[in-house]
């Protein structure tokens, strides 16, 4: 009697989420941990892994040592040739490291990779293998050709099973492998279909122990869910060794590949591309990309200076003030915050007594494709809706950073002296800073420290007039 109500407690159906790898208790229509809805299927699997499982020890197949007995040399950085890329990983491929970059769809991830697998063919000494299974052969090397890309150690594969691709690897014994992408390749003798929570499972811990034992640096191409976020079971992440976010706008050139984890390097540097016609290219100053060149100072712009990682990009904000309406009127930002925006523009009415917008239009945006999210843009979007609303134009070598607070402070923010040291190399002479900063200035640019939004305006004012008296 016991036995078989073991038996049927063993034969009883499990449930798990194939977006996030939740097993809940019974078939629910939404999954109750990432929210997905029809994600929840049957699974096979009755058991749970280990359970009543005794493991016994065993001889390992390479004692511990003394880690001062240990050569680093074995995870030396391979530069791929690729300037900004080798700067986000922290100079290059690691041999056996596995690099998840993920983005979405026509960002510009297939032709990244295209153009590193043939810098690494040509420089490494040793071939690189791209395996596609989301396009032919045929379709790759059209692109190849376009970048020209071409080079006799570059093989290309065209698989969606996860034993061919073994089979390529004892083949050609390459020294890079690129699969695009790891949610087309399945594994043989796993549940689930193609790019489901098991199935991705499998196949990444199958490429990461091949990349470790051969020596293979690997990257692996994820598909993103709506929210931006890695597609897949979270412990994917968790497998890799680096994990890149290729981030970008379609209707800009500007594309930027932003580090998220990185075992062999810094977890939050960013590099910056710029697609063209002809592929993609490494943009080692993209500072120039967000200004806009005036030949008169106009109204309504003002600079800043962000943090994209640990690079300093000077960056130029524009606000528009349209005319008085009736009702609720508009609030419209393009790469920028617009909770940020509402509140800096309540404070520049409650607390400067100078402007009146509750019933005017705002439009604010960035230059050149670039998203401001950190709040050391607060004062320059500040300045540059005063500028507007004023009909005040701000000097054209003035830069302002600061964070607002909803008294009308100005705050510290991070990296002041990087980002000074970035706008005067760029020429800019006065910079608007929060109280403190003074001394992380370099030579050649004057800080004006700035305690408040009302100072901060009198200040971006005399050096207006200052600008203008030199120009005449």
């Amino acid at each position: 009697m016991t036995s078989s109500r073991t038996a049927a407690k063993a034969a009883r159906p499990t449930y798990v989420c194939d977006a996030c790898g939740h097993q809940p208790p019974k078939w629910l229509g939404r999954c109750p941990e990432c929210g997905e809805w029809g994600s929840v299927i049957e699974s096979t699997v009755s058991t749970p892994l280990g359970a009543g499982r005794v493991v016994s020890s065993r001889l390992p197949s390479e004692p511990a040592r003394p880690i001062a007995q240990i050569s680093a040399a074995p995870a030396k950085a391979v530069p791929t040739n690729v300037g900004e890329l080798d700067r986000v990983l922290g100079g290059g491929l690691v041999p056996g490291a596995v690099v998840l970059l993920a983005g979405e769809p026509g960002v510009g991830k297939s032709t990244l990779l295209l153009d590193v697998a043939q810098q690494w063919a040509a420089g490494a000494g040793t071939p690189s293998l791209v395996v596609s299974g989301e396009e032919s052969v045929s379709q790759v090397r059209l692109r190849a050709e376009r970048l020209g890309a071409l080079h006799d150690q570059l093989y290309l594969a065209s698989e969606s099973d996860l034993g061919a691709v073994l089979g390529h690897l004892d083949a050609v014994k390459p020294g890079l492998l690129i699969v695009d992408s790891v949610q087309t390749i399945s594994a043989p003798g796993t549940e689930g279909v193609s790019g489901g929570v098991t199935q991705v499972r499998a196949v990444t811990a199958a490429l990461v122990g091949v990349a470790k034992e051969r020596g293979i640096a690997t990257v692996l191409v994820g598909h993103v869910t709506k929210d931006g976020q890695v597609a897949g079971p979270r412990v994917l992440e968790h497998l890799v060794d680096v994990v890149l976010h290729f981030e970008g706008d379609k209707h800009s050139s500007l594309r930027l590949v932003r580090g998220v984890k990185n075992r062999y390097g810094a977890a939050d540097e960013v590099g910056c591309f710029e697609m063209n016609e002809s592929g993609i290219a490494s943009l080692p100053d993209p500072s120039g990309l967000f200004l806009t060149r005036y030949n008169e100072p106009v109204p309504g712009t003002c600079v800043t200076v962000a943090m994209e990682g640990r690079r300093a990009l000077v960056t130029e904000v524009q606000a528009l003030i349209g005319a008085e309406v009736q009702g609720s009127p508009r609030r419209t930002v393009s790469g920028l915050d617009s909770a940020r925006l509402a509140m800096v523009l309540a404070v520049l009415e409650r607390r400067t007594k100078q402007l009146k917008l509750y019933n005017r239009e705002v439009f604010a945006a960035t230059v050149g494709g670039i998203r401001l999210i950190e709040p050391s843009a607060d004062l320059a979007m500040a300045l540059a809706v005063a500028s507007g609303g004023l009909d005040l134009a701000m000097a054209p070598h003035l830069v302002a950073i600061g964070e607002v607070g909803l008294t009308g402070e100005i705050r510290r923010v991070g990296a002041v002296g990087r980002r000074l040291a970035e706008a005067a190399r760029l020429g800019f002479k006065v910079a608007l800073v929060p109280p403190g900063c003074a001394p992380e200035a370099p030579k050649g640019i004057e800080v004006i420290e700035v305690s408040d939004l009302r100072s901060a305006l009198q200040s971006a004012a005399r050096a207006s007039a200052a600008a203008g008296g030199d120009r005449r």
